[in-house]
């Protein structure tokens, strides 16, 4: 007997060692942390006390040119880009895409404010790549991902809008923006003015960008259209929807040119065919009551009307007095306070 205990004892000091020189116990450590339970995910976070409103404004900033001598009341210059990029990340916004704007996936911590930022016309002052195939850091999107590096949480997000031959790169540029998290949506492929179109003619115009976008970028969906000059085609419906040679498409959300922040996805006066957006602009030239950096001061003085994020997805929270604002399919999502 004592002689089965002394061997038993010497088979575990034997396994102790073993383990203790690294084969067993990783093995066993590897083992334990498999059969571990996941981690808990973080408590939701209390809208009153965020004060949460997702039945707030969203801003849906507009960029054309970004260039050193702005020809335009479209254009900004570069550092007129970066300092409103930094004022959005110190003011407690963060980056969403137009396609997820306009689904109402948006996803932000809780406290935080969504802006959709949107480039038309796919120049090379808006992106560029290097011959090392970096991006060239003097370009809207080399300018916007040195931001958000400096300030965690501000995301690289944005949504360009393109027409043909895009920022001179063709399928390379657009493979990188979605590599890179960033959406490629439709502007048609010439930039045509659509009310001057046939019906034929602007699902023409629609369906064969939409074409290019998707040879380029296999098995994406383009789910928004930024109307050229901000004109709608006759009939309207076909912004939205249409048939050509080239393709079907069908567009989530219709982006105007427009001067004012848009109403939350999740709202009864929502309309996915009519989005607004506002033109960065600075506090001074013409119609800067209607540009950028007067819209953001005004909502700075008014956080109440902001969309605040609760920082759960899964439900919309709001103050109670908005609760008749809230779109009858989000009903079921509904956590008013």
């Amino acid at each position: 007997m004592k002689s089965r205990i002394a061997a038993a004892a010497g088979l575990a000091a034997a396994v102790a060692l073993t383990g203790a020189c690294g084969s067993g116990a990783p093995k066993e450590a590897e083992r334990a942390a498999a059969r571990a339970p996941a981690p808990a995910p973080p408590p939701k976070a209390d809208p009153a006390k965020v004060k949460a409103n997702e039945l707030g404004l969203v801003p849906v900033l507009m960029y054309h040119q970004i260039i050193d001598k702005p020809t335009t009341v479209y254009d900004r210059t570069p550092a007129d880009f970066r300092a409103e990029l930094e004022r959005l990340a110190r003011e407690g916004y963060v980056p969403v895409t137009a396609g997820e704007y306009a689904t109402g996936r948006i996803d932000i911590p809780a406290g935080k404010h969504p802006v959709v930022l949107t480039f038309d016309d796919s120049t090379t002052s808006q992106f560029a790549l290097r011959a090392d195939g970096q991006v060239e850091p003097k370009t809207a999107v080399g300018i916007l991902m040195d931001v958000a590096r400096r300030n965690p949480g501000f995301r690289p997000k944005a949504t360009m809008f393109v027409n043909g031959n895009p920022f001179n790169l063709g399928a390379r540029g657009l493979q990188w923006l979605h590599k890179n998290g960033f959406e490629v949506g439709n502007h048609t492929l010439t930039h045509a003015n659509l009310a001057t179109a046939s019906a034929a003619g602007v699902q023409k115009e629609i369906a064969a960008n939409q074409k290019q976008i998707q040879d380029a970028l296999p098995g994406t969906q383009v789910t928004t259209l930024a109307l050229p000059f901000g004109i709608k085609p006759r009939p309207e419906r076909l912004a939205q929807q249409g048939t050509s040679a080239a393709g079907s498409y069908s567009h989530k959300g219709v982006f105007l040119v427009g001067s004012n922040p848009a109403v939350s996805p999740h709202s009864s006066s929502y309309d996915p065919a009519n989005i607004p957006r506002i033109r960065s602009q600075g506090k001074k030239g013409p119609e800067a009551n209607f540009g950028s950096f007067v819209w953001l001061t005004r909502l700075s003085k008014t956080p109440e009307n902001l969309y605040t994020s609760d920082g759960d997805p899964k439900r919309i929270s709001y103050p109670k007095t908005s609760t008749e604002q809230l779109a009858g399919p989000y009903r079921g999502l509904g956590n008013a306070y």
